[in-house]
């Protein structure tokens, strides 16, 4: 074995020590306040009920978004890693300790979502892969994947900054984000599956402790190197007009949509979450690091998971 592939120099615990006002660690606070749940204690009991009193229409629209978070969240399970890896191999303890957290919760996302369509609906087969519609595939199958899985290879900043566009910027950003709050907020209007809901109430915090690194991640890279903004811009727009599609496909399937859900509220709310985001990294362009962390800081101040 090559000695030079695991020297190491000295460790960062005992030298500096960790930077605990950092982003990164002040996100891995919050993990370990917030992140603790487990899916297998939540009660599904009225979710069961709920779910035998429903349409064929009502059903279908269940096991329809279901699905699609149910994929999305085994998808990031199967690809984190090389993300992990290469923070890790930069020396980025403080980055790398709280994205120990990323795997474990979207692990627990997929335990989640697995349990409801076993105990509530019963419904667990290939049928619910037919509502992976292509535009659900190109990200899910293909973008997400080719991004992550590249970083095996290929660990440089502008391969860092696909791969958090991509996962953070669009999956969780856009998709999950988006789906989650909508899914919601159609539950909770209409009084329906308790357990469920309290599961994606959960589940949203996760996901927003993930959306903030990734919005550090990317704006770090670009402080770096400004050029990498134009690149970070265009993958964005790109992939932002495909999830648009998947949510646009999800209601032309549907005439009238069961339980009043409406396609703006996914799109509206799609639209101000990715415009916000954008500007932020836009704004990082000719700024320093230190304006950056404060810049960050402030939001990890104002959010309450």
């Amino acid at each position: 074995m090559d000695e030079s592939l695991s020297a190491r120099g000295a460790f960062v615990t005992t030298t500096r020590g960790l930077d605990r006002s950092s982003p990164p660690m002040r996100l891995f606070e919050k993990a370990k306040r917030f992140g603790v749940w487990n899916p297998s204690t939540l009660d599904l009991t009225q979710d069961k009920q709920d779910w035998a009193n429903m349409t064929p229409d009502e059903q279908r629209l269940i096991l329809h978004l279901t699905s699609l978070f149910q994929g999305g969240e085994e998808a990031v399970t199967l690809d984190l890693l090389p993300l992990i890896m290469t923070i890790a191999s930069e020396g980025r303890i403080e980055e790398e300790m709280f994205l120990t957290t990323f795997l474990w919760e979207e692990a627990k996302h997929t335990d989640f979502f697995s349990r409801f369509l076993e105990e509530v609906t019963g419904q667990v087969n290939e049928a619910l892969s037919a509502f992976h519609s292509d535009p659900y595939r190109a990200i899910f199958y293909e973008a997400l994947p080719e991004a992550l899985q590249a970083l095996r290879f290929d660990q440089s900043p502008k391969a860092q900054v696909r791969a958090s566009v991509v996962y953070n910027m669009i999956v969780e950003g856009m998709l999950a984000e988006t789906g989650y709050h909508a899914y919601f907020q159609m539950l909770e209007r209409n009084d329906l599956m308790p357990g469920l809901r309290e599961g994606i109430r959960l589940l949203k915090q996760d996901e927003s402790r993930h959306i903030a690194y990734g919005i550090y991640l990317i704006s770090r890279l670009v402080v770096d190197d400004e050029n990498l903004w134009a690149y970070a811009a265009e993958t964005m727009t790109n992939h932002s007009m495909q999830a648009m599609a998947v949510v646009s496909d999800i209601f032309a399937q549907y005439d009238p949509v069961p339980f009043g859900l409406q396609e703006s509220e996914f799109m509206g709310y799609a639209m101000m979450q990715y415009q916000k985001r954008f500007a932020r990294i836009e704004k990082a362009q000719g700024s320093g690091m230190d304006e950056l962390r404060r810049l960050t800081s402030k939001v990890i101040d104002e959010d309450d998971a």
